[in-house]
């Protein structure tokens, strides 16, 4: 099969999505690969890395287009991107279609087969393709949070983990998933005072017998919620539905009566966030503030750690593209129903339901559409 690998466009997007050791093992199994120069080179990625892979290099990424039978990328593709999908194109990237409509329209329209990381499952019922890029996501919220509490960049000027004699920053994570996990581990080693919610008792419990009594756990209701947000100096907002658009629990209310110069990381803006005063940033233009509470709300959090993040996410990403490859995607599909509910986009139908519901298209049932 041919495959192609097209250097991201989206602002300050430098994650690829292959590495030369997943290219070198695609090669090893007679595909070609095709990879647009400098694709990786941000990263440490050269184009005679992948030369030695085994990749062929071409000058730009409607070449890789008009190539390659499969497309793997990393972040949804742009607009520019969209109109040199075909039908005969796989693709296999994060999507986000929830809150997109234009660009669920523009796959619909395209016809190719379009499949999103975010949406792949594995026997547990986890996301093993969101996974590694939650941990990551996860782990800057805090980070991003401290800074932005700095106050240079509009905040408060808390410290998070305090000092001796002062008290550390409040911290709310608002969710105890893979992201949330992440968040609370990074704010407790650095000192904080966190309180996690969420409305899953068994996460809750987990929490708690790791950390005991170095955080708070509180079951998220309307009044929990209301009073862990106004009184925290920085809440990730860390909440997911697979597939859909993320629900808006922290209301514009909450943030009228957050502390001035507190911070709003909203980690689930690829969704559409879960703050209803979320819209999203870039990391050119990080944040804007509203009734005087900080928003950061970059759409593309791993993208500041592009190396880090483009090895984990190949770690995972790389069976599946080898089942597309070797198998071809219809078998690939049939044969994997967890590779299967990935599939967003088919044929020009929407084959994910909460997609459909999100974007105004009627729902097709991606089995039905498998070999057609």
């Amino acid at each position: 099969m041919k495959i192609g690998v097209p250097k991201e466009v989206k602002n300050r997007e430098y994650r690829v999505g292959m590495t030369p050791a997943a290219v070198h093992e695609l090669c090893g199994h007679d595909h070609e690969v095709f990879v647009e120069t400098g694709a990786g080179i941000a990263i440490g990625f050269s184009d005679d890395d992948y030369r030695q892979a085994g990749a062929r290099i071409l000058d730009t990424g409607k070449e890789v287009f008009d190539t390659a039978e499969l497309i793997v990328k990393v972040k949804e593709p742009q607009a520019e991107e969209r109109a040199m999908l075909r039908p005969d194109h796989t693709l296999f990237t994060y999507l986000h279609l929830a809150p997109d409509k234009p660009q669920t329209d523009d796959l619909v329209k395209s016809g190719a087969t379009c499949i999103a990381y975010e949406t792949v499952t594995d026997h547990a019922g986890h996301l093993p393709l969101l996974a590694p890029m939650s941990e990551v996501a996860g782990r800057m919220s805090i980070q991003a949070g401290a800074h932005c509490l700095e106050k240079a960049m509009g905040g408060r000027g808390v410290l998070l983990g305090g000092v001796p004699g002062v008290s550390p920053a409040r911290v709310a994570v608002v969710g105890g998933g893979v992201v949330g996990q992440n968040a609370v581990a990074m704010a407790v080693g650095l000192g904080a005072q966190v309180t996690v919610l969420d409305r899953n008792m068994e996460v809750l419990r987990h929490l708690d017998h790791l950390y005991g009594n170095r955080i708070t756990t509180l079951f998220s209701t309307a009044q929990t919620l209301d009073q862990a947000v106004t009184e925290s100096d920085l809440v990730i907002g860390s909440v997911l539905i697979p597939g859909a658009s993320a629900p808006k629990l922290i209301t514009r209310d909450m943030i009228r009566r957050m502390p001035e110069g507190s911070v709003i990381v909203d980690v689930a803006i690829d969704q559409g966030g879960c703050a209803e005063t979320s819209r999203a940033t870039t990391h050119d233009d990080p944040t804007y503030i509203v009734d005087g509470v900080v928003h950061y709300c970059v759409a593309n959090m791993p993208g500041a750690v592009a190396r880090t993040s483009t090895l984990a996410l190949n770690n995972v990403t790389l069976p599946f593209v080898a089942a597309l490859a070797n198998k071809g995607p219809d078998r690939a599909m049939k044969e994997d129903p967890h590779l299967r509910a990935g599939l967003n986009v088919a044929a020009g139908k929407v084959t994910y339901r909460e997609v459909a519901e999100a974007t105004g298209h009627p729902y097709t049932n991606p089995e039905s559409l498998l070999g057609s």
